[in-house]
């Protein structure tokens, strides 16, 4: 075998499960800045798209919380 010879398998994830669990972790981090969007959606394994149309749900039902 090459040594310089990538393996691709390295850089391959498992697929993240999107569970309600990891959903929530996400819109509150999105809510109180913690996270950016493509970090939660990462971490629910959703498209940005889906991660967005799921945020603007939760803040449908989520007043704003002000300091």
């Amino acid at each position: 075998m090459n040594p310089y010879q990538i393996k691709y398998s390295m850089f391959l994830k498992d697929p993240v499960k999107t569970t309600p669990q990891n959903v929530q972790e996400a819109n509150e981090a999105l809510f109180h800045c913690k996270m950016t969007l493509p970090a939660a959606a990462e971490h629910c394994g959703m498209t940005q798209k889906e991660m967005k149309m799921t945020f603007t749900e939760y803040l449908k039902y989520n007043p704003p919380i002000y300091h």
